[in-house]
């Protein structure tokens, strides 16, 4: 038996102690229970700054991540943007090479229809040059002397005639004048001019007195010298009589005509040595001229005819004039758009140079960009307190 206190437990009875057994099993259980509830506590109260923690790192990293969705659209809208840009600076740059490819084909075709219209006229000519010299080398081994073509009239007469045509065709266009033309009288002139009046058609005729001139080169005597003296000037008066008067008609012809020396030498010698003759061919209105002396009068009625014909076509030279105006006016404003051209195009260029620049210098500090400079930029939010403990 056990005293305690007042009371006696009896050891000996099973009840008694099944039931003392229990009673302290229960204190056990009670001693463990406050025991948990009291470390319960405690583990709330030391996490409770741990939650609040995490519920601040929680913030963080969903503000990190809405930064980098935005930072990730920044970026696509810059790529996006710049994408475009270099899309449309491509284009630009196509359409401008196209043109300056375009120009210089054009300028290269030009320049080598130029080169090849060049070449084919070279190889004509050189084709020419080679016939002529052909032609030469055929002729070279019975070539005449000019004293044998010469010795016979007719052949001189064709002679003079032949050089005579061929500087009037050289001075003179070929509507205004006439060769081998017949005259009112039957007579046939070598050349007929048609001055208009006045003063007039004027003609003129070949005449080579060389027998009389190759006998004043021959004299060796006084009495040869004479001699052959009296018969040139025999022979250049008797042309100058027929000259004027089977070619100086009044009303049809003007007051005037030309005698062709088709010599340099035989119109020097009676300039210099027969004046009288010269005089007496003032006298008859008979001019004589040698092959630069007739060049140089048809240039001057070459001068009368155009002024001629000018006077007749002044109404169609106005309109000509007015029409190169409007030519010169229409050139100027064209000059004047070419020139904007070529501004608008200095100016595209200049904006292209810089949207490059611009985009180079955001490509570049793309590359260089720093996200941790980024999170450390962006403010921390402020953590809400943990409700109470109920």
């Amino acid at each position: 038996m056990i005293q305690i206190g007042t009371t006696v437990i009896d050891l000996s009875d099973a009840g008694t102690l099944m039931a003392l057994a229990a009673g302290v099993v229960m204190l056990l259980v009670v001693f463990l229970l406050f025991i948990v509830l009291k470390r319960a506590g405690e583990a709330a109260r030391m996490t409770s700054p741990l939650a609040g923690q995490m519920y601040q790192l929680g913030q963080t990293v969903r503000l990190l991540s809405d930064g980098q969705q935005q930072l990730a659209g920044g970026l696509t809208h810059v790529s996006e943007a710049q994408a475009a840009a270099q899309t449309n600076m491509i284009q630009l740059m196509e359409k401008r090479l196209a043109l300056v490819s375009e120009t210089m084909n054009e300028n290269l075709q030009g320049s080598a229809r130029r080169t090849a219209q060049s070449l084919g006229d070279l190889q004509q000519r050189l084709q020419t040059i080679d016939k002529a010299q052909a032609n030469i080398e055929k002729l070279s081994g019975n070539v005449l002397s000019l004293q044998d073509i010469l010795s016979n009239k007719q052949t001189r007469g064709a002679f003079g005639e032949i050089q005579l045509n061929d500087i009037v065709g050289k001075a003179l266009p070929k509507d205004s004048y006439t060769l081998q033309a017949t005259l009112s009288n039957g007579k046939r002139a070598d050349c007929l001019i048609h001055l208009p009046n006045p003063p007039g058609p004027i003609a003129i005729d070949s005449k080579f007195p060389l027998e009389a001139y190759e006998a004043l080169r021959r004299a060796d005597t006084q009495w040869e010298l004479n001699e052959a003296a009296k018969m040139l000037r025999a022979s250049v008066k008797k042309h100058i009589n027929d000259i004027s008067d089977k070619y100086i008609l009044e009303g049809e012809t003007a007051d005037g005509a030309l005698m062709f020396l088709p010599s340099e030498a035989v119109y020097a010698e009676l300039h210099a040595n027969f004046p009288e003759l010269v005089r007496e061919g003032f006298d008859k209105r008979v001019w004589i001229v040698s092959p630069t002396t007739c060049m140089a009068t048809l240039n001057t009625m070459r001068a009368i005819l155009k002024d001629a014909r000018m006077r007749e076509q002044a109404g169609a030279i106005r309109k000509e004039l007015a029409l190169l105006h409007g030519d010169v006016e229409r050139l100027g404003t064209r000059v004047g758009n070419l020139d904007r051209h070529f501004g608008q195009a200095a100016k595209d260029l200049e904006d292209i140079k810089i949207s490059a620049d611009k985009a180079g210098k955001r490509a570049h500090r793309l590359d260089n960009f720093d996200f941790e400079e980024l999170a450390q930029d962006v403010p921390p939010t402020p953590v809400a307190p943990l409700p109470p403990k109920s």
